[in-house]
């Protein structure tokens, strides 16, 4: 009996372990904001918008005289507004209000108890509710731009949100389960321990796969939509764009591969900032002729 008792407690000692080091690997890096849109020359306002669980977000809000369209900008897992500054940039130029928001537990955000996919969506749905009601008149026109997990996140709060004109998916993985596993292969763990694993992350987070899954929602998804993606991708493959765009039989999706980008080449992407303002005029932005997203499919 004493050695099945000591069996037992190795076990669960095992087993908390194990949880605490996968809490601990997946947990977002914070990096903090050291400079402000100013340096680029850019004038700004820094906000605070109320999301989930009586946290707050921060933000900043990039105005541009007499525009009625804006962007919403969310940056990748463990990112901050600043590192999205300079694809905001072009958008500011050509005429388009831009709001840079750092989810909870990134930049200057409050902090919660684990960041996901869907986390990073619900605090986009927030500072959608807070733009539209604090600038109506700025919002008119409305798209998103998500990098990496916060493009995941854009395409799952528009599949959810009406009037959003347009969405812009930077680097966007295909399916969650598709990118833990390529995360997880490096420690060679068996097969019925990543299953393990990979239900106990849904359970967590409170969402099957399948259902967040860009693969999944962009099928959702009525207004215009652009994935861009690094050819030289190497922590999501430019192969998930692509399944991503041959998923869904609808006209709505384009795809723009940049050779030599590579996950987070910020500046890479940036140098074709002007393909990604055209897809926006093209939608009404900046004073063109708009073709606005009807109310999401069921």
């Amino acid at each position: 009996m004493t050695y099945v008792t000591g069996t037992a407690l190795t076990l669960a000692l095992l087993a908390s372990l194990f949880l605490a080091a996968l809490h601990l690997g997946f947990r977002a890096p914070r990096m903090r904001e050291r400079g402000t849109p100013a340096d680029l020359g850019l004038a700004y306002e820094a906000v605070r918008i109320p999301t989930a669980s009586g946290k707050q977000l921060f933000a900043w809000w990039l105005p541009v005289s007499a525009a009625d369209t804006s962007i919403i900008i969310l940056h990748g897992w463990g990112g901050n507004a600043e590192l999205m500054l300079p694809m905001a940039q072009p958008f500011q130029q050509a005429g388009i209000n831009v709001l840079l928001i750092d989810a909870r537990n990134h930049g200057n955000s409050d902090a919660d108890t684990f960041s996901s996919l869907p986390r990073f969506a619900e605090d986009l749905d927030h500072a959608i509710d807070w733009l539209r009601q604090k600038h109506p008149v700025q919002s008119r026109r409305l798209a998103l731009l998500g990098h990496s997990v916060g493009a995941g996140a854009a395409l799952l709060s528009a599949s959810r949100t009406r009037d959003i004109t347009a969405v812009i998916s930077i680097s966007a993985f295909a399916h969650p389960e598709w990118m833990m596993k390529r995360y997880l292969q490096r420690f060679h763990l068996p097969d019925l321990v990543v299953g393990l694993v990979l239900n106990y992350v849904q359970w967590i987070i409170g969402h099957r796969f399948s259902d967040i899954a860009p693969l999944s929602t962009v099928c959702r998804i009525d207004c215009p939509i652009l994935l861009v993606h690094g050819r030289a991708d190497t922590t999501v493959p430019v192969e998930d764009a692509r399944a991503i765009a041959a998923g869904c039989p609808e006209s709505n999706i384009t795809l723009l591969e940049i050779d030599e980008a590579e996950h987070d080449s910020v500046d890479k992407i940036e140098q074709h900032g002007f393909a990604l303002v055209s897809f926006l005029q093209q939608q009404g932005f900046a004073g063109h002729t708009m073709r606005s997203c009807e109310h999401p499919r069921q």
